[in-house]
């Protein structure tokens, strides 16, 4: 796997995130990481900032809702 890396210091955690752990993400002028917080030296996965706000904008919009 290739290395993108990113200093502690880049990486950004919700505010409304858990004890238990969260996503972290990580600003590039290329990319968006995300990492586990829990395994922050593990594999990253990276998106174009295309990919990145069109995930967004499916969340905002409630693509990704979980229906009862």
């Amino acid at each position: 796997m290739a290395e993108f890396p990113a200093s502690d210091r880049e990486w950004r955690k919700s505010t409304a995130s858990g004890s238990q752990g969260c996503v972290e993400v990580a600003l590039r002028d290329d990319s968006v990481l995300v990492r586990d917080s829990k395994l922050p030296h593990g594999d990253r996965l990276r998106f174009s900032h295309a990919e990145w706000n069109a995930f967004l904008a499916g969340v905002r919009n409630g693509e990704f809702d979980l229906t009862g």
